[in-house]
């Protein structure tokens, strides 16, 4: 079955950066586009960022250049690269296919400290 593992999150500072990393399994995850999701403290999850198959990235926030999404396809895993963190970016990540399926992983939570 789908699994989908997030790591990498933290509590850090404002304006230092970390990389979560998704390790997925149970599906042939070369061949789908995927995407980073968050969900802040009392707000709606939301797409940050996508990459499909091919490489090609997307990027869903009013602050594009401080994430940068990657993957692997040869470890089944994507990245997400979160530059110059703010207060703001405290939420969980999750990575899922895109468009989602119905599996979500535990998330990874990011606290970003003024």
């Amino acid at each position: 079955q789908v699994q989908l593992v997030e790591s990498g999150g933290g509590l850090v500072q404002a304006g230092g950066s970390l990389t979560l990393s998704c390790v997925a399994s149970g599906f042939r995850f070369s061949i789908y586009t995927m995407g980073w999701y968050r969900q802040g403290p009392g707000k709606q999850r939301e797409l940050v960022a996508r990459i499909n198959s091919g490489g090609a990235t997307n990027y869903f926030n009013s602050e594009k250049g401080r994430f940068t999404i990657s993957r692997d396809n040869a470890k089944n895993t994507v990245y997400l690269q979160i530059n110059s963190l703010k207060p703001q970016d405290t939420a969980v990540y999750y990575c899922n296919m895109f468009p989602t399926g119905s599996y979500w992983g535990q998330g990874t939570q990011v606290t970003v400290s003024s």
